[in-house]
Parts: C-alpha cells; structure tokens; sequence
C-alpha cells in the first residue's frame, strides 16, 4: 500500500481553504484516473448552509462497491455554521466503508463556524484556535499515513439480548460459527448491570481508572473493561431500539471513559450486527460509528457491519440468503485478520 497521503475534495471552502492548504502541503490531490484502492486516503469535505457537499455524494454513488478496497483513509470536515460536521462525516465514513475502506480511530477532524470547536483544546493548549485546527489537521495526516492493521487474535462479542427471541443475537451467532481463527468471548449486558455514567469529574475518573475502577463498579469493572483492554476487536450485538442504541448498550459505550483516559483504541478494531423490526439498522451503525471511531477512536474496519430486517422472534433466521450473508460478514473478519501485520 501507498504511504503518501491522496487527498480526495470536491469542493473549496472560502473560509477555511488557506488553512486547508498549508495542512495538505505534501499530499497528492485526486484525479480521475487514480485508483482508489490500496491507498491511504483523506476526504476533504466543506459543507453548504444545509450540511451537504454534493458533489462528493455525486462523485461517491457512482463508485464500484470495492472501490476502497485495501484502503485506510480519514476525512477533515468543515461548516459554514456550528453543524452538520458529524453527522454528515457519519454518513461518508459508512458508505465509504461498505465500499471496502478502512478508517483510523479518531478518523474525523472538524472544523466548524469560527473555530468553535476547538475552544475546549485551548483551555490546556495555549495557542489561537486556528493554530489548533492546523496542529490537529497534521496529527490527522501523520497518524494516517503511519497507519497499520493490527493481526486480530481474539473478539468480545457485547450484547444485552434473549437467546430465546432475540434476532440480532440470532445473527450474530450464525456469523460466529464461520469464524474460525480468533479466540472470542461473549458477555451478556444484564438488564440493570451496568448504570449510565454519572458524569464524574475529570478528576474522579482519572483516579479510577488509574486503578482500573469506576465510581459504580459492577459487571464492567469486573469482565467488560478487563475483556476490552486487553481485545483486539469488538462486536456489538445491537438491535434496533427506537433508531438507537439499546439503553443497555449506550450505558456500556459511555462507561468506557474510564478506560479510555487511560489508554489509546487506535489498535482495536470494532465490528456491528444490527438488526431492525422495520427500518433503520443504518442509524444505529451510524450511531456506532460516531461514538466509537468518531469520538472513542477505535479503528473501523472494512465491511464493519452487517444488518437485516426481521420482525418476529429469530425470523432472521429465515431471511432468505442470510446464511451466506452471514458467511460474508465472518469472511470480512477473518480477512482483515490475515492480512494484517
């Protein structure tokens, strides 16, 4: 694979393209007749007052479906106001990834109306917010350039579902019987088990993760921090609740702080089986995405997902074609692990 950075923007950004610039010295810009595959890749995105870049969306449906395929890639993603940056830089990285691509943990830098979004940085880092942005943009650039694939040895399965009528956990079991290289270990999240986060200070959390603790203790200081720390990848076993994420399943990502101010995700890939009673399994990967590779900054490997739609008790099971799907997803995970380093 390519280590020099290709730089894929569609558009210019009045405001921010001087700063954009002086990030990208060294890069090569796209052109049509590059290949897309085996290539370490930044998508440079400005979004319009309605948080769009459409000629990005019309450049991005007219791809191949393995037009990423063996690539890495991360995005810088700019507005015109103080929105839209997530949830549209969500919808490039999923479709992006069904297209084959891998992305960095921590794969988004935003940069929104007057910097705001950097003010948080500035109360530890003293320098003007634009110099933040431009600090960050080139982090961004290194860590994807130095990026590798970690060799998966083992997966935690997390799911808070029924064995008897749960569809999602249906799924996720005939994907696992295909899997035949990694260690895995499945963990039932309880109803009650794990309490939300109560929001501790900076302080508080620190000093609990320093002893690999939390204020509330229980089940995710017992087996789920212990199994994250020391797993390679992740499998979240998430129905479809209402367009989200179960409670349960939320409150286990938002406790994941304590750990997460003690170490780097950046090595641990994180895999999803989603599935809905109507519609809707991509707002839930959606939802993933964001708070996992986005914010909590797990690598996202190819093909992370797999999703269907099933309204009764285990009638997953009898989607017609599911079983091969299901060959396909536990294919994808075997791969990645064979091909990495």
């Amino acid at each position: 694979m390519s280590s020099n950075i290709l730089v894929v923007q569609m558009s210019e950004s009045k405001t921010y393209q001087s700063l954009i610039r002086e990030i990208l010295i060294g890069t090569e810009s796209y052109i049509k007749d590059h290949s897309l595959q085996n290539r370490h890749i930044l998508f440079v995105i400005h979004l319009d007052e309605i948080g769009y870049d459409l000629n990005l969306l019309s450049w991005l449906k007219n791809l191949p479906d393995d037009a990423f395929k063996g690539s890495v890639g991360s995005m810088i993603v700019t507005s015109k106001t103080a929105y839209y940056t997530k949830s549209f830089a969500q919808d490039i990285l999923l479709h992006a990834n069904r297209r084959g691509m891998t992305f960095i943990g921590h794969s988004v830098l935003e940069i929104v109306e007057n910097y705001e979004n950097f003010k948080t940085w500035q109360k530890t880092v003293d320098l003007p917010l634009e110099k933040i942005a431009y600090n960050q943009g080139v982090d961004l650039i290194n860590r994807l350039k130095k990026f590798k694939r970690r060799r998966l040895s083992n997966l935690i399965a997390l799911h808070a579902s029924s064995r008897q009528t749960s569809n999602t956990l249906g799924l996720w079991h005939l994907v696992m019987k295909n899997i035949n290289e990694l260690e895995i270990q499945e963990i039932h999240i309880e109803n009650g088990t794990v309490v939300d986060c109560i929001g501790c200070p900076f302080s508080t959390c620190i000093h609990f993760g320093k002893h690999h603790s939390c204020f509330y203790g229980g089940i995710m200081v017992e087996e789920v921090l212990p199994a994250i720390e020391t797993g390679d990848a992740i499998v979240w076993v998430c129905p479809n609740y209402n367009d989200a994420i179960s409670a349960n399943m939320m409150a286990v990502i938002n406790r994941l702080t304590v750990l997460y101010r003690q170490m780097s995700f950046h090595d641990k890939a994180f895999y999803a089986v989603i599935v809905s009673g109507n519609s809707g399994s991509d707002t839930v990967a959606k939802q993933l995405i964001g708070a996992l590779n986005i914010n909590k900054g797990f690598q996202l490997p190819p093909n992370f997902v797999i999703m269907a739609t099933a309204n009764d008790p285990l009638k997953v099971l009898e989607i017609e074609g599911i079983e091969e799907n299901a060959k396909v997803m536990a294919s994808n995970i075997s791969t990645f692990c064979r091909n990495a380093k």
